[in-house]
């Protein structure tokens, strides 16, 4: 009869053995030929093997949860998500042979909807964002199993001093590019675990590196960034999933960000258009945010003078919002015309300038 110390070791065995067979994901230019002073790199999370950035974390929280004990031979797994995060965690619960549950708001795209449950998870759909936190407790609870809350334990499962997390697979990859050391590193939160992963591992290793947070503009930790008593907004975050919330997350750690820019959606979506077809491949909001907000800042540091490189995220692959986002019906019944913000990164990629407004 195997014990619960023995099926934990075979538990670990499993995703580091998967882990093993993983690649690293590619670190992508992202030409913008007017600044030849400037380097803009995109670090692809979308090669992961559920397709997206939430890949390390699903695997960082399994191993935590493992090596606390709170997962166990037959522990129904429960986790609150906007949809990539329960992807990936339901592709290591069906590794491990464990009943998986996402609590999802009944927004989330369909195409994640069918990926959790491709990889043998369930789905409990609520109204909205703000109810999945109680939703999933309740249901853990219920099932006598463990709630994952990567809104708590993100920054903390992660092994920010290395540990090949994606902070160190960025510096490892820039060694030999003409400034290797980015002088900005921007991303977003959901969590807010990738932000305190990166800022620590900098400071850690005595980078002189600044983070930026690109946040939609409905969200609050921007708020809370410049206003510490800001612990919450009261009105829908917006429509780019897996980034922006309504509370300040516990593993959002405001003092490890340098600079945080708000991006209204319209911006964010167009910015993913235009990267996508740039790129010769679709990409999702969460990286048009990220990439509105290095145009600003190459624009920036090129009205300056100054020279360097900036690193940010294709967090995953646009074909999971070919009902939302690339839907030109999507986006008429959301009230969103993106042609003018289209036109403004189009106009930064060709010139290397981003006129206000």
């Amino acid at each position: 009869m195997t014990t619960k110390r023995e099926w934990v070791s075979w538990a670990i065995g499993r995703i580091e053995a998967d882990f093993n067979r993983s690649a690293d994901t590619h670190l992508l230019p992202l030409p913008v030929p007017a600044l030849p002073d400037i380097a803009i790199y995109l670090k692809d999370e979308s090669s992961h093997p559920t397709g997206s950035l939430k890949h390390r974390l699903a695997r960082s929280l399994f191993l935590y949860g493992l090596c606390n004990g709170w997962i166990c031979e037959d522990t129904p797994v429960v986790e609150a998500s906007s949809g990539s995060t329960a992807v990936s965690e339901a592709y290591f619960a069906r590794m491990l042979g464990l009943r998986f549950i996402a609590v999802v708001p009944k927004s989330t795209a369909q195409a994640k909807i069918d990926a959790i449950a491709f990889y043998g998870g369930e789905c409990h759909f609520v109204d909205g964002p703000a109810e999945v936190y109680e939703a999933a407790q309740s249901l853990a609870d219920d099932l006598g199993g463990h709630y994952v809350d990567q809104f708590t334990y993100a920054e903390r499962a992660t092994d920010w001093r290395a540990n090949n997390n994606i902070a160190e697979s960025i510096f490892t990859q820039m060694a030999r590019e003409p400034h290797p050391v980015p002088h900005w590193i921007v991303c977003g939160a959901g969590t807010g675990g990738t932000s305190a992963t990166i800022g620590r591992y900098a400071r850690y290793n005595r980078f002189n590196t600044r983070v930026c947070v690109a946040d939609p503009d409905g969200s609050v930790f921007h708020r809370h960034w410049a206003d510490r008593s800001v612990e919450r907004v009261e009105h829908p975050s917006g429509c780019i999933e897996g980034i922006g919330r309504q509370r300040v997350e516990p593993s959002f750690l405001p003092d490890v960000v340098d600079r945080m820019e708000a991006i209204p959606d319209a911006c964010s979506i167009a910015a993913a258009h235009e990267v996508s077809e740039r790129l010769g491949r679709r990409c999702g909001g969460s990286t048009g945010t990220n990439v509105w907000a290095c145009a600003m800042i190459a624009a920036d540091m090129a009205e300056r003078g100054l020279r360097g490189s900036i690193v940010s995220i294709l967090c995953d692959d646009g074909a999971r919002y070919a009902d939302t986002i690339f839907d030109e019906g999507w986006l008429a019944a959301k009230g969103l015309d993106i042609a003018r913000e289209r036109r403004k990164i189009a106009h930064f990629f060709d010139t290397g300038t981003f006129a206000a407004g």
